[in-house]
């Protein structure tokens, strides 16, 4: 997988990282955490500027996350969980995983879009539930960028630091993406707890 991901970026250089981005938002097995530290490798060599990588990242992120939405838009949950349970297997996607999304969006609302971004197996599929919840356009664009640029930053930023031992990162991030849903839980925890109190006041 990294040499063929290698290979597309020097090719095709920001492009080749949007294109790659673009791929990982449609076929989740196709790891941001190998291709953007990957980039930013590429950077410390000097072969690259860091802001147009994290651009072409982020361009390339959002406009593989726009397909879900609208699917979750014009098809619904239900509808894209069936298609999911006879044709995801070959996107590496399952109803379960659309459902988890789902449920991940109905707890946190808004925010979920933001903060999914974050967290491995909610990033690709959040999309979904924001358009089968008929988030508004604009707001979705938003956190969702928000929350790309913050993974993109993070990941291509770790690269640059680590250099040839850009491979490490995932074993990192993996670790990392556990605190932050952590932190998510607990704070859903204490809103919820403290609307409980309200109602009982």
């Amino acid at each position: 997988m990294a040499e063929w991901i290698t290979g597309i970026i020097n090719a095709l250089g920001y492009v080749g990282i949007g294109f790659l981005m673009f791929l990982e938002n449609l076929f989740p097995p196709i790891p941001s955490e190998l291709i953007m530290p990957l980039a930013g490798f590429t950077v410390a060599r000097g072969s690259m500027n860091f802001g147009l990588v994290l651009l072409a990242g982020v361009a390339g992120t959002m406009l593989g996350a726009l397909p879900w939405y609208f699917a979750g838009r014009v098809l619904g949950g239900d509808r894209l969980k069936r298609w999911a349970d006879r044709y995801g297997k070959w996107l590496g996607i399952s109803s379960e995983d659309i459902q988890k999304s789902i449920t991940w969006f109905r707890k946190h609302g808004s925010k979920a879009v933001f903060l999914g971004r974050l967290v491995p197996g909610i990033r690709t599929l959040i999309s979904i539930p924001a358009g089968t919840c008929d988030m508004a356009f604009v707001p979705f664009l938003l956190y969702s960028t928000l929350g790309t640029l913050a993974w993109v930053t993070l990941l291509t930023y770790a690269g640059f630091a680590l250099g040839h031992n850009y491979v490490l990162v995932e074993e990192y991030v993996g670790p990392l993406s556990k605190i932050v849903l952590a932190i998510v839980l607990v704070i859903f925890i204490v809103v919820v707890a403290q609307r409980r109190r309200r109602r009982n006041v």
